[in-house]
């Protein structure tokens, strides 16, 4: 992960990491580490908001709807998308 992030977003990226890769589960430690950066309103927010993309995901994938073109993978880092 770049260095560029802060440690506040580097909690929040592990966790919607966590919430969307098939086979992982939040861990107890990463809910506890969002909470020294974030409010219980604003983890409520954040969860929300990466639930909706990933039920956005699952909807459009389904139906066939295409991508926007919005995002291209990089190559080379440790970067994964």
């Amino acid at each position: 992960m770049s260095p560029l992030y802060t440690e506040a977003e580097r909690a929040a990226l592990y966790y919607a990491d966590a919430m969307t890769v098939t086979g992982l589960e939040v861990s107890d430690e990463q809910f506890a580490r969002l909470r020294e950066f974030y409010t219980d309103d604003q983890i409520v927010e954040l969860t929300e908001t990466v639930a909706w993309e990933n039920a956005s995901s699952k909807f459009n994938r389904a139906l066939r709807i295409p991508s926007q073109g919005l995002w291209k993978r990089t190559s080379g880092g440790d970067e994964e998308g």
